[in-house]
C-alpha cells in the first residue's frame, strides 16, 4: 500500500510557502516543476524593483503574481521613466493582482505621475498608491486628481515631500467631491497654503469616505486652520487630522476648538510644532468639556506655559475619553505640572503623558510622584529632559514601589546625580 508525502500535496506546499523567506522560497522554486508552481505565487507576491533584486526579465514573467511592488533607488531621468511609461510598471499596473505600488522617492516628476494617471483609467485592482518624495508639482497632481473623479479602488494615496501647489491642491479638492473610495490622503510637506487648505475644507463638508488626513508642514497658518475648523462641524468621517508644523498660532487653535465642541467623530488631532499659546489651550480645554470621541491630542513643540496647561488639567479631570496627550518642549515649571498631578488623581483614561523638555523641577515631580499612589491608568510617562534633581528622583522611586500600571518611565537628561539614581 503506497502512501503520499505531504508535500507531494498542491495545497500542503501553499501553506508552507506563506512562512518561507525569499531564500527558502528560491531553493524550493528549485526543487522541480510542480514545487516551482506551489512556491512561485508566494516568491512573486511582494517584489522589490532594484538594483540588487530579480531581474526585469523575471519580474515581467512573473508580473500575474504580484500584489505588491515596490520600486527603489532608480533615477527617473535615466531609468524609471520607461519603466513607467511604456515598459514593466505599466505592464504590472494591467494585471489583476496588483494592491500595492510603492514608487517614493524615484523622482517620477509630473511626466511620470501622468503615465501612471493613464494607466489608473484601467486598473481595477490598486488600492494603494504611494508617491512620496517625487517631485510632483501641480500638473502631475492634476492628472491624478482628473483619474481620482472616476476610480473606484484606489482607498489610501501618499502625495507627501512634494512640490504641489495651491493649484494641485484645488484639483484634488474637486475629486474628493466626487470620489468614493479614498479613506487617506497625505500632502505633508507639500506647498499647500492657506488658499489649498480653503479648498480641502470645502471638500471635507460633502466628501463621506475620507477618515485621514496629513497637512503636517504645508503652511496652512491660522486661515487655513480656520478653514477646516469650519469643515469639521459637518464633516462626519474624518477620524485623524495632522496640522503639525503649520505656525498655527492662538487664533487657528481657538477656531478648531470650536469646531471639537460639535465634531462627533475626528479621534485623533496633531498641532505640535506650532505657535500655539495659552489662550489656544484654554480654547481646546474648554472644548474637551464637551468633547467626547477625540483620544489623542499632541500639543508638543508650542508655546504653553502653566496657565494653559492648568486649563487643560481641569477639563481633563471631568473628560473622559483622551488617552494620549502630548505636552513635550513646551514652557511648563512646576506649577503645570502639579495641575496635571491633581488631574491624574481622579482621571483615569490617560494611558501616555509626554512632558518631555519642559522646565519641570523637583516640587513638579514630587506632585506627580503623589499622584501615582491613587491613579491605576497612566502606563507611560515621558519627564527626560527637565530640571529634576536627586529629590524628585527619589520621590517618584518611592511611588514606584506600590504603583503597578506605569511601565515607561523615561528620567534621562535631568539633573539626577548618584542619590536620586
Amino acid at each position: 500500500m503506497s502512501t503520499t508525502c505531504p508535500l507531494d500535496l498542491p495545497e500542503i506546499r501553499s501553506i508552507i510557502a506563506t512562512n518561507l523567506n525569499l531564500k527558502d522560497l528560491m531553493s524550493c522554486v528549485r526543487v522541480s516543476r510542480d514545487w516551482k508552481d506551489s512556491f512561485t505565487p508566494q516568491l512573486y507576491k511582494s517584489v522589490v524593483l532594484s538594483k540588487h533584486g530579480p531581474s526585469m526579465e523575471t519580474v515581467e514573467r512573473n508580473r500575474h503574481y504580484i500584489k505588491i511592488l515596490k520600486v527603489q533607488g532608480l533615477n527617473y531621468e535615466d531609468q524609471l521613466s520607461t519603466y513607467v511609461e511604456n515598459t514593466l510598471v505599466s505592464s504590472i499596473m494591467t494585471n489583476s493582482t496588483l494592491t500595492t505600488l510603492d514608487l517614493g522617492c524615484n523622482l517620477i516628476r509630473d511626466d511620470g505621475a501622468h503615465a501612471l494617471a493613464e494607466t489608473l483609467k484601467t486598473n481595477s485592482t490598486l488600492t494603494t498608491l504611494d508617491l512620496w518624495l517625487n517631485g510632483i508639482g501641480d500638473n502631475g497632481a492634476q492628472a491624478l486628481a482628473e483619474v481620482l473623479k472616476t476610480n473606484s479602488t484606489l482607498t489610501a494615496l501618499d502625495l507627501s515631500e512634494n512640490p504641489i501647489g495651491d493649484n494641485g491642491a484645488r484639483a484634488l479638492t474637486e475629486a474628493l467631491k466626487t470620489n468614493s473610495t479614498l479613506t487617506s490622503l497625505n500632502l505633508c510637506r507639500n506647498c499647500i497654503g492657506g488658499n489649498g487648505a480653503h479648498a480641502l475644507a470645502d471638500a471635507l463638508k460633502t466628501n463621506s469616505t475620507l477618515t485621514t488626513l496629513n497637512l503636517n508642514d504645508t503652511s496652512i497658518r491660522d486661515n487655513g486652520a480656520q478653514a477646516l475648523a469650519e469643515a469639521l462641524k459637518t464633516n462626519s468621517t474624518l477620524t485623524a487630522l495632522d496640522l503639525g508644523y503649520n505656525r498655527i498660532r492662538d487664533d487657528g487653535a481657538q477656531a478648531l476648538a470650536k469646531a471639537l465642541k460639535t465634531n462627533s467623530t475626528l479621534t485623533t488631532l496633531d498641532l505640535s510644532r506650532n505657535q500655539i499659546g495659552d489662550n489656544g489651550a484654554r480654547a481646546l480645554a474648554e472644548a474637551f468639556k464637551t468633547n467626547s470621541n477625540l483620544t489623542a491630542l499632541d500639543l508638543g513643540y508650542n508655546q504653553i506655559r502653566d496657565d494653559g496647561v492648568q486649563a487643560l488639567a481641569e477639563a481633563f479631570k471631568t473628560n473622559s475619553t483622551l488617552t494620549d496627550l502630548g505636552l513635550g518642549y513646551n514652557q511648563i515649571r512646576d506649577d503645570g505640572a502639579q495641575a496635571l498631578a491633581e488631574t491624574l488623581k481622579t482621571n483615569s483614561t490617560l494611558t501616555t503623558l509626554d512632558l518631555s523638555r519642559n522646565q519641570i523641577g523637583d516640587n513638579g515631580a514630587r506632585a506627580l510622584a503623589e499622584a501615582f499612589k491613587t491613579n491605576s491608568t497612566l502606563t507611560t510617562l515621558d519627564l527626560s529632559r527637565n530640571q529634576i534633581g536627586d529629590n524628585g528622583a527619589q520621590a517618584l522611586a518611592e511611588t514606584l514601589k506600590a504603583n503597578s500600571t506605569l511601565i515607561v518611565l523615561d528620567l534621562s537628561r535631568n539633573q539626577i546625580r548618584d542619590n536620586g539614581a
